[in-house]
């Protein structure tokens, strides 16, 4: 599971980087943005957050480091999750204060926020889980947590397959963007819903997530 994450997060992550040497001072490679030009710290602890939080967030849910790490799993855990509000919350931000740059508008805002308040709430919520030995809870929110923290790889295919068909005005702008959390939701509702309870020791599991 954990090739497949990363290689679905690759673009962003790439694209993250650009952003990054941009911000630095090096050459622009993406399209000018005047809300990063004007403050680029959002942007920045957006991307590295994400970073962080994409590469540690595919191996929590690897049942093999689960168990044969029990310590790695809660300590990274614990940095993914705060890697992950940091995501949600500084989406938010940019969403209601960033003017202007490709993905701009009132309904874009809404869908971004809606998204990102979603996400900040399924990593509380399976924070929540775990600190009342709810094991399974804890997993299922996480990994609706993790699956919106992910849209941005999907969304590259809903936008390079969408926009062709449905332009880039706002609303297929926010319809796109939409498209693939949505999508991503559903794929993890369906893992939630068919995987089997964990094998683990729910005991062991709970003292790992909570002390």
């Amino acid at each position: 599971m954990p090739p497949a994450l990363l290689a679905l997060a690759f673009g962003p992550m790439v694209a993250g980087a650009f952003r990054l040497l941009e911000v630095a001072g090096g050459p622009a490679a993406l399209p000018a943005h005047p809300g990063i030009a004007a403050s680029p710290l959002p942007v920045v602890v957006h991307i590295v957050s994400a970073v962080l939080f994409t590469i540690l967030g595919a191996f929590q849910f690897s049942p093999r480091f689960v168990a044969g790490w029990p310590g790695w799993h809660r300590s990274s855990g614990r940095v993914a999750a705060a890697a992950g509000l940091a995501v949600a919350v500084s989406a938010m931000w940019m969403a209601l204060f960033y003017e202007g740059g490709a993905h701009s508008g009132a309904l874009v805002g809404v869908v971004r926020l809606v998204f990102g308040a979603a996400m900040a709430a399924s990593i509380l919520l399976g924070f929540a889980a775990i600190r009342r030995s709810d094991v399974d809870g804890h997993r299922a929110w996480m990994v609706r947590g993790y699956a919106l923290g992910l849209g941005a790889g999907t969304q590259v295919f809903t936008e390079g397959f969408g926009e062709p068909i449905l332009g880039t005005g706002e609303i297929s702008a926010a319809a796109l963007l939409a498209a693939g959390w949505v999508i991503n939701l559903a794929v993890a509702q369906h893992i939630i819903v068919r995987q089997p309870r964990q094998h683990l020791d729910r005991r062991a599991t709970f003292r790992v997530g909570a002390t």
